[in-house]
């Protein structure tokens, strides 16, 4: 037998896996009530235009729509976000999803050993990117001194002789946590980054999927010379296009292109133009309306569902966007142990140890199912909550 071990290089050990994507390789999605992933309903994708608008971008485009494209994306689709957002061409790079990303920011500039500062808990697939880069993460709670906490980090890291790579954060409705950084902490944290001559990875996914409260400027916006902005079409468009964004300094953005040749050559070249129509002709707008819409009621219906039927000692975050919501249960509770006793009952969360965060957390999505089911699925997940308490 081979022993491939001896073959893998050293990146191979700090490699870990995905709860999420292996509760995917378990189940059958559509026989339990799954509360664990980040997908978009089905029912927010433009399915009744997709034929028409393929068939536009096969007459606009002809026989370029299904030939390499430029590494940096094409120009419409490139164009259509610098009209969207007011970000200047030359400061957009199109990546085959936001997942690449994260993954093309840590490359070009974390080494291993590298300090990564975020907040705790955070992204999943964030963590899975930064340690397979082999840099350290050093997280903190999103409280009113995090921004002080970034720097006194920042100087601790530079007295041991090591080297922040950057800060991570995903600034609007926080993936586990829901929770989004106020502006004036956003000021705070952008002065922190001048200040300490460090660089931020803004990780902004859910960033059109607000159902109340006003805008808060990105980061980019505040500093546009310290900040990598990603974007994505998975939760606004279609996740299965594999098409996101970053927005960010050229100096920053010409060694990610020249990172991504050694990818993918250059993203999905159909894909983008069927995004730039979309994005284009102001479908997107009408679909966001609808998306919003959707979302806000099962949001509404899983707080009120919380309230209702969640036993005594649990309690949860209330966002104003994006697709999760984060229970904390009482001091004890292991939800990594719970998690066996809930899919064998038929119902899946993450829990928040994945994210960085205590034993006693879960992650629960409100966008994937429907309201009945979620109705059904939240009733099954509390009363197996209070039977374990």
């Amino acid at each position: 037998m081979v022993d491939y071990s001896q073959h893998f290089s050293e990146d191979v050990p700090s490699f870990f896996r995905s709860p999420v994507r292996e509760i995917f390789k378990r189940v059958d999605l559509s026989r339990i009530y799954s509360f664990a992933g980040g997908y978009p309903s089905a029912d927010t994708f433009p399915l009744s235009q997709m034929g028409a608008l393929a068939g536009k971008v096969a007459s606009k485009y002809g026989s370029k729509a299904l030939q390499y494209g430029g590494t940096q994306g094409v120009p419409e689709l490139r164009q259509v976000l610098s009209d969207r957002y007011g970000v200047p061409l030359g400061n957009i790079q199109i990546t085959t999803s936001s997942q690449q990303g994260i993954d093309v920011c840590t490359r070009i500039l974390a080494d291993p050993g590298d300090v990564i500062l975020t907040v705790c808990p955070t992204y999943l697939g964030a963590l899975q990117s930064f340690r397979s880069y082999r840099a350290e993460v050093r997280a903190f709670p999103l409280s009113d001194s995090f921004a002080a906490d970034i720097e006194r980090a920042a100087r601790e890291v530079r007295a041991e002789g090591k080297k922040v790579a950057f800060i991570y954060l995903i600034p609007d409705f926080q993936n586990p946590s829901g929770e989004t950084i106020s502006l004036p902490m956003r000021r705070e944290i952008v002065e922190t980054a001048r200040k300490e001559d460090l660089l931020v990875v803004e990780d902004s996914p859910y960033r059109e999927l607000r159902y109340e409260g006003e805008d808060v400027p990105s980061l980019y916006s505040l500093a546009p010379e310290r900040v990598l902005h990603l974007g994505s079409f998975s939760k606004i468009f279609a996740p299965g296009l594999r098409l996101g964004w970053i927005f960010g300094p050229e100096t920053l953005l010409d060694a990610i292109y020249v990172c991504k040749q050694s990818l993918d050559l250059c993203p999905p070249v159909f894909d983008q133009y069927l995004a730039a129509e979309f994005m284009g002709s102001g479908a997107l707008d009408a679909n966001l309306v609808h998306t919003r819409s959707l979302y806000r009621a099962k949001r509404d219906l899983m707080l009120s569902l919380l309230e209702r039927l969640m036993p005594e000692g649990v309690s949860w975050t209330r966002p104003e966007g994006g697709l999760f919501l984060f229970l904390t249960l009482p001091e004890g509770f292991d939800s990594v142990a719970f998690y066996e006793t809930a899919l064998s009952a038929g119902v899946a969360y993450v829990a928040g140890s994945f994210f960085g965060a205590g034993a006693n957390t879960m992650r629960l999505n409100f966008s994937f199912m429907s309201e009945d089911r979620i109705r059904e699925g939240l009733a099954l997940l509390s009363d197996l909550i209070r039977k374990a308490l």
